[in-house]
C-alpha cells in the first residue's frame, strides 16, 4: 500500500525524493512495501554496489539486510526527519509513518540511522536544508 498522493522527483544535491500532494496528518501509515531480505554473504556483496546506499539492516540483530520495494528506498536522509520507518521481521513488510503533519508540497524524509533522534555519522555528507 502507497497513498496515492506520494510522488517522486528529483531534488537538489540528494537526487530523487518522495513528496507529497496533499496535506497528510501525524501518525498516518503512508506506505507499506514488501522488502526483499538478503543473507549475510549477500549483504557483503551489495555492500560494495551501488546497491549500498538503498539497502537496510535487517533482522533483530542486524546481521543481514533488505531492499525495501515501493518508494521505501526512496525516501531521503534527515537528522530532524518527518516521518519514521516501522520494520515487520514476520511479514517482511516495512512501512513509513508520518511523524508530524506535513504539508502540500513537502519531502518526506526518515532518519537512515532507524531512531529519528539518532544524530550518529551516516556514510555520506548530509546537507542542509
Amino acid at each position: 500500500m502507497i497513498k496515492p498522493y506520494l510522488y517522486v522527483e528529483k531534488t537538489k544535491g540528494k537526487g530523487r525524493g518522495v513528496f507529497t500532494k496533499e496535506r497528510i496528518p501525524a501518525g498516518t501509515r503512508i506506505e507499506t512495501s514488501p522488502v526483499l531480505v538478503l543473507s549475510y554473504d549477500d549483504t557483503e556483496i551489495v555492500d560494495k554496489t551501488k546497491l549500498h546506499n538503498y539497502i537496510f539492516l535487517w533482522g533483530v540483530r542486524e546481521t543481514r539486510s533488505c531492499i525495501a520495494l515501493g518508494l521505501c528506498s526512496i525516501y531521503n536522509h534527515s537528522y530532524d526527519p518527518n516521518c519514521i520507518y516501522e520494520m515487520d521481521f514476520e511479514e517482511e513488510t516495512m512501512s513509513i509513518i508520518t511523524r508530524r503533519e506535513i504539508k502540500k508540497g513537502e519531502e518526506l524524509q526518515i532518519n537512515y540511522n532507524g531512531d529519528p533522534s539518532d544524530s550518529a555519522p551516516v556514510w555520506f555528507d548530509v546537507r542542509k536544508k
